[in-house]
């Protein structure tokens, strides 16, 4: 398994606009929903200002875009 790369919310939202996801909705105050209209995929990003997404949560959202984690960091 490869290293997993230390990520802000802001990183992630560039990287899921770069795979063609858009903004669909926010979902509470903290999440923000990002769908991509050609495969009906979402991805749901913890909003937190300034804070690096937890480790776990974020290979989670790399399994939401549909990449690895050396995709997103040539994408990031």
């Amino acid at each position: 398994m490869s290293h997993i790369p230390a990520a802000r919310s802001e990183d992630v939202i560039k990287v899921a606009k770069k795979l063609g996801f858009e903004f669909s909705r926010q979902a509470g105050s903290s999440h923000a929903v990002y769908k991509r209209a050609a495969d009906r995929r979402r991805v749901i990003v913890p909003v937190h200002s300034g804070k690096e997404i937890k480790r776990k949560t974020l290979a989670a959202i790399c399994d939401q875009l549909g990449v690895d984690f050396e995709h997103f960091r040539a994408l990031g």
